[in-house]
């Protein structure tokens, strides 16, 4: 019970007992502190050891049990627990980001001695006179592979391989220039072939009021030659005949001329004019003669002829849009200096070597795509064509409801000569006599429908 006595006396939390200054740092030499001290256990939570380096949990303990008026007077020049807490937390906050920083170098270490020193880049192949080949230098470009483009030594190795000079450009020889398209193509792609003439007239008469117009014609013919007879009778059928194979032949050379004018205005449009260097000197030459090993100069607005490899450049900017469909312009440099056909320089100056060049690109294969006229009509093509073919449906609509109506008439006994007896009388009419009234009554509608459908109309715009 003593040593359970002590023992709270030395804990403050008996009525006289002397406490201990634990936070100025001064000790008690009182011997009855020393023998319960003695006799605590160590497990103690509220037992300190030495308190000039005492522990920051025991400290906060002493101080919530501590009965203190003014509290933050009495701890004024103590220790502030609150901001060693802070302390602490940004030591492991600062340790943590130190190891993130660490692993993120000896990541990107590990990256740059795996491109210099990577053992999965392929030794180039040569291909006849030249010491790589179209695969691997297509490959190259395609992938965008700068660890392969650093084995082969950058630019100035890659033009060692293509025999060019990356200031002087090629020799630009004849013999040369055959060699170079021979082994790695010309920058030309397949472009598709036109449609015939042929295939026009079968497209014009496939159009609904044509259809329309040609039945018209038939039904007519038929009934002009049965009421008429052969002589007379075929006059309105084959005058209706005729205009519809008029405007079937009117509208095909229409269409195939303007086919001929697209493909001449195409292949104008691409065949752009810009310099490279060939012999050490700059010489203008067509975008269709450029040939891989060519060294091209690159300004503001040009476009990138073909696929290639910076050589050189100064703060040089590419439009990529075209390709990637990424509005965001795109810097180069030696970091990044893979060039694509058929791009736009949007800033900056610079040099390129030409690796790849018509089918071989992205540009080309994509324009072999789309080479071909579509034969898409203009706007108001397509809505006269809509006005012609409403009023071609609602002008068969009418014929059709006016047939109904005058056949209706015709067999009730409704429809009367000009001397006002009944056309149709049931029992006493003859089946020639009705089968004539009949024809009467569809050469009305068929009247209609010819009048109705505005085939011109479309015709005229397609001629202007």
């Amino acid at each position: 019970m003593a040593s359970r006595g002590s023992t709270a006396s030395s804990n403050g939390l008996l009525p006289g007992a002397t406490q201990p200054d634990l936070e100025a740092g001064k000790e008690c030499h009182h011997s009855e502190l020393e023998e319960d001290d003695d006799a605590a256990s160590s497990k103690d939570p509220f037992d300190i050891a030495n308190t000039k380096n005492a522990p920051h949990e025991t400290l906060k303990r002493w101080r919530q049990a501590a009965l203190v008026l003014n509290a933050s007077r009495r701890f004024r020049y103590t220790l502030d627990l609150k901001k060693e807490e802070e302390k602490e937390n940004r030591r492991r906050m600062i340790r943590s980001h130190a190891q993130v920083i660490r692993a993120a170098l000896l990541f990107r270490m590990a990256g740059e001695r795996q491109i210099v020193l990577g053992p999965t880049v392929a030794p180039p192949t040569p291909s006849g006179d030249y010491a790589i080949g179209l695969e691997q230098l297509a490959s190259l470009t395609r992938d965008h592979d700068i660890a392969t483009l650093q084995q082969y030594g950058g630019a100035k190795g890659l033009s060692t391989m293509l025999k060019t000079n990356v200031e002087k450009g090629i020799d630009g020889d004849e013999n040369d220039l055959i060699k170079r398209r021979n082994a790695f193509g010309s920058n030309t792609y397949p472009r598709k072939k036109g449609r015939s003439f042929l295939r026009f007239l079968w497209e014009a008469w496939q159009d609904l009021t044509l259809i329309i117009l040609i039945i018209a014609a038939v039904v007519s013919l038929v009934l002009g030659i049965k009421t008429e007879g052969i002589d007379e009778g075929w006059y309105d059928g084959g005058s209706i005949t005729f205009a519809v194979l008029l405007v079937i032949l009117v509208t095909a050379i229409s269409d195939y001329r303007q086919s001929l004018q697209f493909q001449n205005l195409n292949e104008e449009k691409q065949n752009i004019q810009l310099e490279v260097m060939r012999g050490g000197r700059p010489v203008r030459i067509s975008i269709f003669d450029i040939v891989v090993g060519d060294v091209v100069p690159l300004k503001i607005g040009d476009q990138v002829p073909a696929d290639g490899i910076l050589i050189i450049g100064h703060s040089l900017a590419i439009d990529e849009s075209s390709m990637t469909g990424e509005s965001k312009i795109v810097h180069k440099d030696h970091k990044a200096p893979f060039l694509m056909s058929g791009c736009k320089v949007a800033d900056g100056v610079g040099t390129m070597l030409v690796t790849g060049v018509g089918i071989n690109t992205e540009w080309g294969l994509l324009m072999a795509s789309i080479s071909e006229d579509t034969g898409e009509e203009t706007p108001l093509q397509v809505r006269l064509n809509g006005v012609a073919t409403f009023i071609g449906i609602v002008g068969l609509s009418v014929a059709v409801s006016l047939l109904a109506v005058l056949l209706a008439r015709y067999f009730t006994g409704n429809t009367r000569n000009p001397g006002g007896r009944k056309q149709f009388i049931k029992g006493e009419t003859s089946i020639s006599t009705a089968i004539d009234g009949v024809i009467k009554i569809f050469t009305i509608a068929v009247t209609i429908v010819v009048v109705a459908v505005p085939e011109g109309l479309p015709l005229a715009v397609t001629l202007t």
